[in-house]
């Protein structure tokens, strides 16, 4: 197994890796001292730092000593939000998974996409099978709840030329699509039927960070021939709680009318 995983390694992105957490652990440290410590030779080393440095992992001072570069900053925030928000929301997915019995997913904003980083599903046999890792674009079923807060000129910038339809409920018309996010804003509530999946319902509310973006969202997705319009009324009061929870951890205080809205 060892012999099969080595296999699998490429060597260059090990070196340089390891170089970087080289200078992460030797901080303004010289081209020797950094080839000396990650066992690379000297002429690799400075290849793979400016290659580093090219991304802004790395940067080099007048003096020719290295550092982590800026890159390193979004990563490791970004890198802790998700690791924190995670943890923050995973009992709170499992509360309300439970409180459903239908799957319940987390999904973070990832440029113009929603990316699934935290999920709950019921034990029952016919649910919605969600995948961390999975994507979805931001114009489509309940990933508009994040797409909602977004301004117009964003709106703009994450949209493509042509807007892929995943069923015969996708909103491929822009100003549809506009028009059905400012209801979703308004309301504080995403609902889709049918928008990527014919068979799925789902019910999503906005996560809201301490500056009061929205970076996030929360939704319950529930196979549509056992949805009826009082499940509907259900979700909805119980993910706007659950979002609400979330957000109130990472230090957003709100608004007391959009908490309303929300809840409503």
């Amino acid at each position: 197994m060892a012999e099969q995983e080595k296999s699998y390694v490429v060597q260059s992105v090990d070196d340089a890796i390891n170089i970087l957490m080289t200078v992460a652990e030797h901080p303004e440290a010289g081209v020797s001292e950094i080839a000396r410590a990650a066992g690379v030779t000297k002429a690799k080393t400075f290849r793979l730092l400016r290659t580093l440095e090219r991304r802004e992992l790395v940067s080099q001072e007048p003096d020719g000593r290295w550092r982590l570069g800026n890159a390193i900053l979004v990563l490791g925030t970004s890198a802790s939000s998700q690791i924190d928000l995670v943890k923050l929301a995973n009992p709170i997915l499992e509360d309300l998974g439970l409180k459903t019995n239908e799957t319940v997913q987390l999904r973070l904003r990832d440029k113009s996409e929603a990316l699934c980083i935290a999920k709950y599903e019921p034990s029952r046999d016919l649910r919605v099978h969600a995948v961390v890792g999975r994507r979805r674009p931001l114009y489509a079923g309940s990933s508009k709840a994040i797409m909602a807060y977004l301004s117009e000129d964003e709106r703009e910038s994450v949209l493509p030329q042509e807007l892929k339809a995943f069923t015969g409920n996708t909103i491929t018309n822009r100003s549809r699509l506009f028009a059905e996010l400012d209801r979703i804003r308004a309301r504080g509530i995403c609902i889709s039927r049918g928008e990527v999946s014919d068979q799925l319902v789902a019910v999503s509310a906005p996560v809201f960070s301490a500056d009061g973006s929205v970076f996030a969202s929360i939704n319950i997705a529930a196979p549509a021939f056992r949805t009826e319009d009082t499940d509907i009324e259900r979700f909805i009061r119980l993910v706007a709680e659950a979002a609400g929870r979330i957000s109130e951890g990472l230090g957003w205080k709100g608004d007391a009318s959009l908490k309303g809205r929300m809840a409503s």
